[in-house]
């Protein structure tokens, strides 16, 4: 068997970002692989490369629930060039993140996500310019309404910065919707989804159907979108957001992948 440890390292391992903001360029293992296929064994689809089972950084089974999904992995594994680099693997990533780290502990994962329902991005509005309360109420509010009219939950929205209690019963309605996501691979997904947008209320509109991927995206970023079209924009800024936006992307591609 195939043993990812060695190009996906463990958090107690050194972390490449950390190296790189160090000066130090962080060596890429050279691929040692020609062929990423995908084989079925006892209903799930299971990354071979060149025949070989492919396994996490914790030495699991590198298995997933569906043939597309399974696709989606060995397309990734199949892109590399004579380096096997991680950042642009986002697909992997996250089925490593959801075997090693979130099926024995799917739990703790929703507690985490729930804990993004007490203060959602969406609640917290602008009173001026008028533009931005606009572009806030035009891209939030529909998340707000999906919340109420299919999960009823109402939530109370604020002004500035300052924390806003939420209702219990709206929390917890959150907290069901989240528990009935029984998949890791979908549960990990909406993680990624979350941190990356700061919202669970948008995360779960859009694992829903309520918003496609690009409305979705565009609904995090009305802030800093915002400030872009007063203030003009930063080359760095747009970079790390594409990035980002990227790693979205592949997150919800997963999340539909997972529940198929």
């Amino acid at each position: 068997m195939t043993d990812s440890r060695d190009w996906f390292p463990s958090q107690e391992e050194p972390n490449p970002m950390r190296a790189a903001q160090a000066g130090m360029k962080p060596a890429l293992p050279k691929r040692f692989y020609k062929q990423a296929g995908v084989e079925e064994r006892d209903g799930q689809f299971l990354l071979t490369l060149d025949g070989r089972t492919a396994k996490t950084p914790t030495k699991q089974v590198l298995a997933v629930p569906s043939r597309g999904l399974a696709e989606a992995l060995a397309e990734e594994w199949q892109g590399q060039g004579a380096e096997i680099d991680p950042s642009t693997m986002p697909i992997t990533r996250i089925v490593n993140s959801a075997i090693d780290g979130v099926a024995p502990r799917q739990a703790e994962v929703v507690d985490d996500l729930v804990r993004y329902a007490g203060s959602d991005l969406v609640y917290y509005r602008a009173s001026d310019p008028e533009r931005l309360a606009q572009s806030q109420d035009t891209a939030w509010n529909p998340v707000l309404d999906w919340a109420k009219d299919i999960h009823g939950a109402r939530f109370t929205l604020g002004e500035g910065v300052m924390h806003v209690a939420q209702p219990d019963e709206a929390v917890a309605a959150i907290r069901k919707a989240i528990e009935g996501i029984k998949s890791p691979f979908a549960l990990a997904a909406l993680h990624v989804m979350t941190t990356l947008s700061g919202s669970v209320l948008i995360a779960l509109a859009h694992a829903a159907q309520q918003l496609d991927v690009d409305q979705a995206w565009a609904a995090a970023h009305v802030d800093e979108l915002f400030q872009e079209s007063v203030w003009g924009q930063d080359y760095e800024a747009m970079e790390r957001r594409h990035r980002r936006e990227a790693d979205f992307k592949a997150a919800s591609m997963l999340y539909r992948l997972a529940i198929q």
